[in-house]
């Protein structure tokens, strides 16, 4: 029996999002055939009106949880009544589940499903690693590699301030951050582990310089896939982690938060989640 509960993914723009899909397959699997799980366009300055007339959608009694993308992951922040020590050490939310007794609890998933994510592909520990580009991705990643890198992480940057500002997050984090100019940043190809968090196109440049001999990349862009970089690491024999990935695991560890049920059905959000990408 299912208890018929309402969740939905929040964000600007949002019609891409695989969310929907990567939800319903697992609400399928797990046989939660009266969940419901959409997607609606908000932005920051209509956040906290959404929240609030949430009990007047249909189904509002029987909200189970939200998932946020950009750009509402910090704008959600005081609109929440409690924040886990994970989603506050980045100062981002990505997963909102509601509980029994009406609070909003805020939880960051990303960070957990980074690691997941390299860990499903062998990548336990790091000796060193380098980061392409500085913005919230950037700071998922670092406290991600908190976790697992035992070294010096490298993040390549564009602007000074972007610099001071990954600094400041490794300190904050725990982790040894040296800063680079973006000029410089075929030299993070040489790291045992790349993590690049920049926009489509801006590390396709990149896949010229790509090493003999590399190592692992994740590259968190999953449209289109695969990158340019991610191509050409493929073609050296280096182990390549995607954003279909990391959306995958991040997602099952939200399905697990908002509906109670351990594990989610990993395999057939997957292989959703690429049937939906091949069809797009």
């Amino acid at each position: 029996m299912s208890d018929g509960k309402r969740a939905a993914v929040l964000g600007s723009p949002i019609a891409h999002s695989l969310s929907p899909v990567l939800h319903r397959a697992a609400y399928a699997e797990l046989g939660l055939t009266d969940w419901a799980y959409d997607r609606f366009e908000v932005d920051e300055a209509a956040l906290p009106g959404f929240l609030a007339g949430l009990a007047e959608l249909p189904g509002g009694g029987r909200w189970a949880g939200l998932s946020l993308t950009m750009p509402l992951k910090r704008a959600v922040i005081p609109l929440l009544d409690e924040v886990s020590d994970t989603a506050s050490a980045v100062e981002a939310v990505n997963t909102v589940v509601f509980a029994e007794d009406g609070r909003r609890l805020g939880d960051n998933t990303d960070i957990p499903g980074m690691v997941a994510a390299l860990r499903e592909r062998g990548v336990g520990r790091v000796g060193s690693a380098a980061v392409l580009g500085a913005g919230a991705t950037a700071s998922s990643a670092l406290a991600a590699l908190a976790q697992i890198c035992d070294g010096t992480v490298t993040a390549y940057v564009r602007s000074d301030t972007r610099a001071a500002q990954m600094r400041q997050w490794g300190e904050r984090l725990g982790v040894a951050v040296r800063t680079a100019a973006w000029k410089d940043a075929a030299e993070a190809l040489s790291a045992p582990l790349v993590i690049s968090t920049t926009p489509a196109g801006t590390a396709d440049a990149l896949a010229a310089a790509v090493p003999e001999r590399a190592g692992t990349l994740f590259d968190v862009l999953y449209d289109p896939w695969p990158t340019a970089l991610a191509s050409a690491w493929a073609t050296r024999g280096g182990a390549v982690v995607g954003g279909l990935d990391l959306l995958v695991h991040q997602a099952v560890l939200q399905v697990e938060l908002m509906t109670g049920r351990k594990p989610a059905p990993l395999a057939a959000m997957r292989a959703a989640g690429e049937a939906a990408l091949h069809r797009s």
